[in-house]
């Protein structure tokens, strides 16, 4: 009997392969060819899957394109004789250090900070296979073993954690990753271009001067005093980190400063210090052509797990997005929990048609496809080629969000490229179904009476009609408006007609298809009783929540600026928080009304708030 998840030889991978074509991962594969010593090594959190939406694997590729030589070292063992970090000896240009896909922090432990028993980056979701602070980990590794070489990180570990950043596990405010001096460089955002630009640096033996300039960077300097008359011109001096451990609000004031700096098109360069030393933040690259992001998806991914782990369980996350697309990066949403504009940025960089067309018919030949691409997406999926229609407005323009509190006048937020490339999709020989698996943004959509645009009416038609599994997935988050003007998310009004014209659409053309909503549990400026309204409300649109979770602060997110100051940074206004386990607990038990298990302590809640209204509401009369 086949075992769940086991190797399926000539139908899940190819029966041949030559191992030449995936960076090397030992030194017997670098023997295999012919190098005697390596440019560049990379090390990863993750097991090596050579696909776009890895990010070590995109890192890799992007630096072997330049003609460097290029290895991986996934999920070095950091606890024994360290093999690992010392078994493809000493790079001539640098050592590339990433915790992998997720921050390993939240990859580790759960919102209620219990450690995970799983780890979907890893053959069979084992977990235990990366360090916590893993990035952190592995630097300080390299560092003692090899003094002399550059070290650079990335990844959205680098990203998140690159100034002052209120790290939840520790409860506590924690100065830049870089603050030990093991990182000579940090490459925050997707740093294809970045680590390229400074390979060619090195390789050119540029002074550290000249490295110091490199745009989407981040490095530490001795004193104001050394720092270059260009940046001290063209700066923005935060907040020290001591004055940041200092005050709450101090900290906050940081915090919009920074997210300001991540959402415009020609931010400062931004400077903190952390004891005697200075983390300085250059600004990002300029935003890439369609012909870049075309380049970098052209790259020679196999898009397949490197062959050492195909007698392996099978890698989860890879599952996941074995047979996906993604269109498109970043995402002007905004919201007030979700890490993508601090690592992707809000503007919308998109892959031309062709492109996307020939991944898909790469897509057609892979082992074990049978026709049905699992998503055709983004970061939100239905943002793709959407831009400011005057882009000097953009310009100076500071808003966090380009839709939230309302959709803004200068958006151009067409769905017509939307559609064109779906119908191209869909007409793929091989291409049974294509799925939109990303999250879909309705009040996009929403205001086509008042556009005219034809696009905004047709889009829901289409996508309800041609590319939803049997379940669509949407995130109205929570049901209360005042909840969701903090989380920078539409009223849940939009959500009702959205539902309303979801089963409209099915009902025209026979489907019997699932909205799937998801919520967040005690988010900043969320009180038990609005939990309660919620679990009444979604009782009476007939749902049975199941895609739900608790708050988890993550670094450099406004909803975790909050979380820990109780401040909006940008009012200082006080905001509600739940910080205790016990009462974040009993607010995501609402979210299980209808589990008799939960019912009699939900009561038992709701009569100490004196809520006999919402107990009659959810439960009728009460348990004899």
């Amino acid at each position: 009997m086949q075992k769940p998840n086991s190797y399926k030889p000539n139908s899940y991978y190819p029966s041949r392969f030559d191992l030449d074509n995936w960076l090397p991962t030992t030194a017997k594969e670098v023997k295999m060819r012919g190098w005697d010593q390596l440019d560049v090594i990379l090390f990863s959190g993750d097991a090596y899957v050579d696909h776009p939406a890895f990010g070590a694997a995109v890192i890799g590729r992007a630096l072997q394109q330049m003609g460097l030589k290029v290895a991986i070292v996934p999920q070095p063992n950091w606890q024994d004789d360290l093999r690992d970090f010392k078994k493809l000896g000493k790079p001539k240009l640098f050592f590339g250090v990433t915790a992998g896909n997720m921050d390993s922090m939240i990859n580790h432990y759960t919102a209620a900070k219990r450690l995970r028993s799983t780890d979907a980056y890893t053959p069979g979701n084992q977990s235990g296979f990366r360090p916590d602070r893993a990035l952190s980990v592995y630097a300080k590794i390299l560092r003692d073993i090899y003094p002399d070489s550059y070290i650079i990180a990335g990844g959205i570990e680098a990203s998140l954690r690159r100034l002052t950043h209120y790290d939840y596990w520790s409860d506590k405010l924690r100065p830049s990753i870089m603050e030990p001096g093991n990182i000579n460089f940090l490459v925050y955002g997707m740093g294809e271009s970045t680590i390229c630009n400074l390979a060619r640096k090195i390789v050119s033996n540029s002074g550290l001067e000249e490295l110091q300039k490199t745009k989407q960077i981040a490095y530490i300097s001795d004193s104001e005093a050394s720092l270059p008359e260009t940046v001290k011109q063209k700066c923005i001096f935060l907040n020290s980190h001591e004055k940041c451990l200092s005050s709450k609000k101090i900290f906050a004031q940081n915090f919009a400063v920074i997210e300001n700096a991540s959402n415009i098109i020609n931010p400062e360069i931004l400077i903190q210090a952390v004891g005697s030393k200075l983390i300085v933040v250059n600004p990002p690259e300029d935003l890439k052509s369609e012909e870049d992001l075309d380049a970098i998806y052209d790259l020679p991914f196999t898009r397949l797990p490197h062959p050492k782990y195909w007698k392996k369980p099978l890698i989860p996350a890879y599952e996941m997005i074995r047979f996906s697309i993604n269109m498109h990066r970043g995402c002007f949403g905004g919201c007030a929990f979700c890490t993508i504009s601090a690592h992707q940025g809000k503007f919308i960089e998109s892959r031309s048609e062709t492109s996307i067309l020939k991944e898909t018919k790469q897509i057609v030949n892979m082992p074990g496809f049978s026709g049905y691409l699992s998503d055709l997406g983004g970061p939100s999926a239905n943002m793709y080629k959407m831009a400011g229609k005057d882009l000097d407005i953009c310009d100076r323009c500071t808003r966090p969000s380009c839709i939230h509190p309302g959709i803004c006048y200068n958006l151009d937020n067409s769905h017509q490229a939307l559609l064109d490339i779906y119908k191209k999709v869909r007409s793929v020989e091989g291409i049974k179904k294509a799925f939109i698996g990303s999250g879909v943004r309705y009040d996009l959509f929403m205001n086509s009476k008042k556009t005219n645009d034809k696009s905004l009416e047709k889009y829901p038609e289409e996508l309800i009609k041609h590319h939803v599994s049997g379940r669509l997935k949407v995130a109205p988050e929570h049901t209360h408006d005042k909840v969701l003007k903090i989380m920078r998310k539409p009223s849940f009004s939009k959500f009702v007609v959205f539902k309303e014209q979801f089963a409209r659409i099915n009902k025209k053309f026979g489907l019997k298809q699932q909205l799937i909503p998801y919520f967040i549990s005690a988010h900043p400026g969320c009180t038990l009783q609005d939990m309660a309204e919620l679990a009444a409300e979604t009782k009476d649109l007939n749902f049975r929540l199941q895609q739900v979770q608790d708050f988890t602060p993550t670094p450099m997110t406004l909803a975790t600026v909050m979380f820990y100051t109780g401040l909006d940074p940008y009012t200082l206004k006080p905001v509600t928080v739940v910080t205790n386990m016990d009462r974040k607990k009993q607010l995501s038990k609402f979210f299980f009304w209808y589990k008799k298990e939960e019912q009699r302590e939900i009561r038992n809640i709701l009569k100490k708030e004196n809520r006999q209204d919402l107990i009659n509401k959810l439960f009728g009369r009460p348990i004899e």
